[in-house]
Formats: C-alpha cells, sequence, structure tokens
C-alpha cells in the first residue's frame, strides 16, 4: 500500500452542503434559515442574548484584594531532595538538578523523612522540614531575597486600571 493509496473509510465523508443554489439543490430559496425573522436576514454575533443583559455585564466587576507586594515560593519536599540524592542543597544546585523554575524562590517543606546529614540554603523552610533536617544531623541556611524591597507579584495585571 502506498500514500497515494489511502482513501477515508466508506460513509465517512460528506459532500458540503450547497446553500442557496435554487430549489433544485435542496436547501435552495430561504436556504435553511425559514421565513422571516432576525435569524433569516443578517449576522447576529455569537454573544447576543435576545435584547436580555448580557452576561458580561450580568456578573460583577473585579472584587477582592490583590496583595501587590506578594513573594511566590515553588516549594519542594524532603522526599524530593531525598529522592535526587543530593547532600548540598541550594537554589543553583536545584535548578542544575531540574527541580527548580528558573527565577523561582524556594521553599523547603516537611513532607518525607530524613535519615542523613543534609545542608540545606533556601530562601524560606518550614518549621517542621528544619527540625526533621536539624534532627538528622544537618544544617539549614536562610539565603536573603535576591531583592531588597519586594516587587509586585506577576499575574496582577489589572492593578494598573
Amino acid at each position: 500500500m502506498k500514500i497515494h493509496d489511502l482513501k477515508p473509510a466508506e460513509g465517512s465523508t460528506h459532500r458540503k452542503k450547497r446553500k442557496g443554489r435554487g430549489i433544485a439543490g435542496g436547501s435552495g430559496k430561504t436556504a435553511g434559515r425559514g421565513h422571516k425573522g432576525q435569524k433569516a436576514r443578517g449576522t447576529i454575533p455569537a454573544r447576543f442574548e435576545g435584547g436580555q443583559l448580557p452576561l458580561q455585564q450580568r456578573l460583577p466587576k473585579l472584587r477582592g484584594f490583590q496583595n501587590p507586594f506578594r513573594v511566590e515560593y515553588q516549594g519542594i519536599n524532603l522526599d524530593t531532595l531525598i529522592e535526587a540524592k543530593l547532600t548540598d542543597i541550594s537554589p543553583e544546585s536545584l535548578r542544575d538538578a531540574g527541580l527548580l523554575h528558573k527565577g523561582a524562590l524556594v521553599k523547603i517543606l516537611g513532607r518525607g523523612t530524613v535519615n542523613k546529614a543534609l545542608t540545606v540554603k533556601a530562601h524560606a523552610i518550614s518549621k517542621s522540614a528544619s527540625e526533621a533536617i536539624t534532627n538528622a544531623g544537618g544544617s539549614v541556611e536562610i539565603v536573603p531575597l535576591p531583592f531588597s524591597v519586594r516587587p509586585p507579584a506577576s499575574g496582577n495585571q489589572h492593578m494598573n486600571r
């Protein structure tokens, strides 16, 4: 079998309806639009609701509070660190291991158990993770954030309205 021998399955393809081509075509005269009325004439936008107040206007405007100074961390659990077989953990080593997005701030979270001494440097660490690392004979160091004044968090496009 060659590529030029390929055909669609029998009955799977249909000819396009040729509307408005005379009464002999089957869809002539009104072309399936019925008689008179709004839908028989020009085009109506898809969002048009027949004069009813549109959904876009019925919904309330922006509400709530978006903190422009929110610092967003990428959480990494202890069990993930153990699986990665890293002993000296820092944002750079996590990025090299493919566990951390580029430019993300890291927070170590406490899911999992630690059975060997780890040296951890992170922007933030949970209390349970800190206790688990120090109990296993490891050390924890908080790395300062890469900015002195918190920048506005990404995703707050509506703040400039």
